[in-house]
């Protein structure tokens, strides 16, 4: 389930920085999406990351859930602003859509 929750944070943090015009240039060249598309990938960012935290809630309690959801936030934090934003962008539509796929596929097994 950690693993889900992190594929989700990851997705969340992406969404949430194509949200911001400075990331969308970045991708996407002089070719910038919409307000209402740039709305749409922040309420996105944000209803996945509301799913992240039920689903460590769920799984570890209120004790622990929050803390796990804490570290899955900074572990994707960290690799999305640290290591893919400054030297592989263009791989960061792809793990977003690849890292929850292959936590569901994690969470199922188990």
């Amino acid at each position: 389930m950690m693993l889900l929750a992190l594929g989700l944070s990851f997705a969340a943090f992406a969404a949430l920085s194509l949200a911001m015009e400075k990331h969308q240039l970045e991708l996407h060249g002089k070719a910038g999406a919409s307000t209402a598309r740039m709305r749409l990938w922040r309420w996105l960012g944000w209803s996945l990351l509301t799913v992240a935290f039920a689903l460590c809630v769920w799984r570890h309690g209120w004790a622990l859930g929050p803390v796990w959801w804490l570290g899955a936030m900074t572990v994707a934090g960290l690799l999305l602003a640290f290591g893919l934003y400054p030297y592989r962008p263009h791989w960061i539509a792809p793990l977003a859509w690849a890292l929850p796929v292959a936590g569901f596929a994690a969470a199922a097994l188990m």
